[in-house]
């Protein structure tokens, strides 16, 4: 199997927008509870985009696109440096234990660290186990409950 992990190019949607759609049906977002696709268009016009802060990777396996991962940059109140957010990942269910979301993450961290950046982190729901198992192999469980409000 070839891994090969990397930036996204503007001829990946069409690949791309499964795996998306994927990601979002886990997280309860299908039917009429999807993403406007508005929003769609407008997160991938800013990967595309230089001067935004949100970036998308993609992972190949044989060529073809089995992973997705999207993180962004920001300022915090507890560093001077930026800190790097991994928002979101998703492999192919197919292609799941053969690395790929270790590999995305991976490249997440290498490209915070180029950019100055130490600190990386992400979400995940208590029930995601299966992604879990591998969270706790690559980062930390620092024990955050996460509260959200949307006015």
């Amino acid at each position: 199997m070839s891994l090969r992990v990397r930036p996204v190019e503007h001829a990946d949607f069409p690949a791309w927008l499964p795996l998306w759609d994927g990601y979002n049906a886990f997280y309860g977002r299908v039917n009429e509870t999807a993403l406007p696709l508005a929003i769609t268009q407008t997160t991938w016009n800013r990967f595309l985009d230089p001067a935004e802060q949100v970036f998308g990777l993609v992972a190949e396996v044989d060529g073809e696109i089995a992973g997705l991962a999207h993180y962004l940059f920001h300022r915090s109140t507890n560093r001077i440096e930026l800190t790097c957010y991994l928002q979101d990942l998703f492999t192919a269910p197919t292609l799941r234990g053969r690395g790929i979301g270790r590999a995305l993450i991976e490249a997440v961290y290498d490209r915070a660290s180029a950019a100055g950046i130490r600190r990386v982190y992400w979400h995940t729901q208590p029930s995601n186990a299966d992604a879990r198992v591998l969270y706790d192999e690559v980062a930390q469980h620092v024990g955050f409950i996460v509260y959200s409000h949307d006015a």
